[in-house]
Order: structure tokens, then sequence, then C-alpha cells
């Protein structure tokens, strides 16, 4: 019964997502408390209270970029239009652009494209983005950074995984 009622969830997830949760229902299916461990994730996922709404959703977009995981951006892309983000910042985050970003933007780009890459050059996008959002903010873009890399890492584990197919900008294709 309770597994019917998480599946009805994830469906209504996926409708409002556009993309496809099977990993999320195997999981339920091998085990609930598993599931229930995972669900936490979501609240580290969404945590925002200092951030600007399109600096957390760059380095959310940046991330899932870097993970390789073409539902995910797509699924970054659709939450930060629905939070009023630019269509022009998020397809520069998206697409790697960033000096067509704001020097705001493209600090939190480089900083989340360096963490992802753990080539130890994050060091003085964090000095600036602490100076600019203090350690609250520090703290949220973490979260934002660590929780999107949750997804696809998990995906790719169970076989779920889809390489990015990142959509083209045809405006920035003429």
């Amino acid at each position: 019964m309770l597994r019917a009622i998480i599946h009805n969830r994830l469906s209504a997830a996926e409708r409002d997502l556009g993309e496809s949760m099977d990993y999320a229902r195997e999981i339920v299916d091998a085990s609930l408390p598993a599931f229930f461990k995972f669900a936490k994730v979501l609240g580290m996922n969404e945590h925002r209270k200092v951030l600007p709404i399109d600096v957390w959703h760059v380095a959310k977009i940046v991330t899932s970029r870097a993970q390789d995981c073409g539902p995910c951006v797509r699924i970054a892309e659709r939450m930060a239009e629905r939070e009023g983000v630019a269509d022009a910042v998020v397809v520069a985050a998206r697409d790697g652009r960033y000096d067509a970003l704001s020097p705001e933007l493209a600090t939190v780009a480089r900083f989340a494209r360096a963490v992802n890459a753990a080539d130890h050059t994050e060091a003085p996008f964090r000095e600036e983005l602490r100076g600019r959002y203090g350690k609250a903010g520090l703290v949220e873009l973490a979260l934002a950074i660590a929780s999107s890399q949750i997804f696809p890492t998990l995906k790719r584990a169970l076989g779920h995984s889809e390489a990015c197919e990142i959509p083209v900008d045809e405006s920035t294709t003429a």
C-alpha cells in the first residue's frame, strides 16, 4: 500500500518535471527504509534562504551539466525558469558561456565548475563568494552543488543514467 502511494507521487513528479523517476522507483521497490533516507536529501536540495535565486540556480545548472546527466540538466533548467531566472542566464550557465553572465553569476558558475572538477582551483572564487554572501550563503552554495551531484550519481550507479544531451539554443547558433 505504501509503495503504491509513493509510486503515485513519483508519477506526479514525472509529470511535473518532465523526466523519468524510474531510478527512485527502483529504490522504493528494493527498500523502503533506503527510499526514506534518500528522500531526506530533498530538503538539502531545496535549502535556500540567503542567496539570490539566480545565483542558487546557476550553481545547480552548472553542477548538473558537470555531472553529465541530461535529464538532471533539463530539470535544473525547468526549475530555474519556473522561479523566474532569465532564459539567457539559464542558457549561458548550461552552455558554459560564463562571459555572457554578469560578473557575479560568472563567479558562481566558475566556482561550481571548479568544485565539480575537484581541481583545487575554487579557493579564490570561494573567498569572493564568502565575502559577497557570508558564511550562510557559502553553505547554501555548497549544499546546492553537493545535492545536485547526488541524483546523477544515484542514476549512474543504478544504471539509469543518460549521458548529457544538452538542448541547442537555436538563437545562439546562427
